[in-house]
């Protein structure tokens, strides 16, 4: 199989769908594998290095999707790469599609194969595409709301740990997932007092015996998220329902104008359209904006700012279900491995994941019907 990466187009977004050492492994295989120049340079991996794993080295974006048979990326397509989609390729990144019509649409009329990281569901409900950058993303996302806590940000000039005769800054996560712990563990470590609210007990039970009790738990409804996001200084959406779907509202419009004027929301499932009534998109050229006197930070690729990171806790995560794929093609990997037809979200100009389906209101047809 000819398998492509492409450089990141998404603005201030440095991560890389492939590393050397993943080349080497696909090349072993047996595979072809083409890189876009310069493609890796955002995570410090330069073109030599790609050329002496053994692959071959395309000057322009086209010339990369036009050769693939299978394109890695980390973040889904923009709409200036629609016009590469071509029938059969099959694109393996994030995708998060519930948020997303318009991609939706080109990739059904294009025919080609979607198959999402963050779909991917073992018979536990785990995601093991997603972790890696949920990990990174809620502890980012508590170091970026507590950058914004700061005066010269537009915040309410609060330091989370607080210093002694003047008090901790208040952090409420709503959610406590993997996003919301890897929120928690940065949160405590920076001294602030952190209540997590969620809909699960027993979820919560752990998370009380996870952190020694260093923190508060709520049950999360209506009345209780509204009540602790008045008193909090810094708020982190984590809240994501279901594999694939889109993110429930459940940080009202109404709330803001009972918070305190230059608090901060943070919206870490934007990706998948936010959890927030007024979440809209952000990039890092303009990370911010502000809605009732709430400063909001709705950035799509968190972990994008720590690359290096980021990329090699995803590639060895991605790297053997990409090798699976190539190794006996789409229908044969998902034939031997039935978690991989999670994975897929559109197959044959039909959607194929439940969620995705629901969220834009699009007929859902079962992969295993189609091959």
């Amino acid at each position: 199989m000819k398998i492509a990466c492409t450089k990141e187009i998404k603005v201030q977004e440095y991560r890389v769908g492939m590393t050397p050492d993943n080349v080497k492994a696909y090349v072993s295989a047996g595979h072809e594998v083409y890189i876009e120049k310069n493609a890796g340079i955002g995570s410090g991996f330069t073109d030599e290095e790609y050329l002496a794993a053994g692959a071959t080295i395309l000057e322009t974006a086209k010339e990369t999707w036009d050769i693939a048979d299978m394109i890695i990326k980390v973040k889904e397509p923009l709409e200036s790469e629609y016009q590469y989609f071509h029938e059969g390729l099959i694109i393996y990144t994030y995708l998060h599609l519930a948020a997303d019509r318009k991609l939706t649409e080109a990739m059904l009329k294009s025919n080609v194969k979607g198959v999402a990281y963050e779909t991917l569901q073992m018979p536990d409900l785990s995601l093991p595409l997603l972790y890696p950058m949920s990990w990174i993303a809620g502890r980012l996302g508590v170091q970026e709301g507590a950058k914004h806590l700061e005066k010269g940000y537009g915040g309410r000039g609060v330091l989370l740990g607080g210093v002694p005769g003047a008090p901790k800054g208040n952090v409420v996560i709503l959610g406590g997932g993997n996003v919301g712990t890897h929120a928690a563990k940065i949160a405590l470590g920076m001294g602030a007092n952190v209540t997590i609210l969620d809909i699960n007990a027993k979820r919560l039970e752990q998370l009380e015996q996870i952190f020694d009790y260093h923190v508060n738990t709520t049950i999360s409804n209506e009345s209780s998220v509204e009540n602790a996001v008045k008193e909090a200084d810094l708020v982190i959406g984590c809240v994501l329902m279901r594999a694939g779907a889109a993110a429930p509202k459940i940080f009202k419009k109404k709330y803001l104008k009972e918070m305190k004027p230059g608090s901060v929301f943070v919206d870490v499932v934007i990706d998948q359209g936010g959890c927030g009534e007024t979440s809209h998109v952000t990039t890092y050229d303009d990370p911010t904006y502000v809605v009732d006197g709430v400063v909001h930070y709705c950035v799509a690729n968190i972990p994008g700012q720590v690359p290096r990171t980021s990329t090699i806790a995803l590639t060895n995560a991605t790297l053997g279900y990409g090798l699976d794929i190539a190794n006996k093609g789409l229908e044969q990997a998902c034939k031997d491995d039935e978690l991989i037809y999670s994975a897929i979200n559109t197959y044959a100009g039909k959607i194929t994941c439940k969620t995705v389906s629901e969220a834009l209101d699009i007929e859902y047809c079962d992969p295993r019907s189609l091959f």
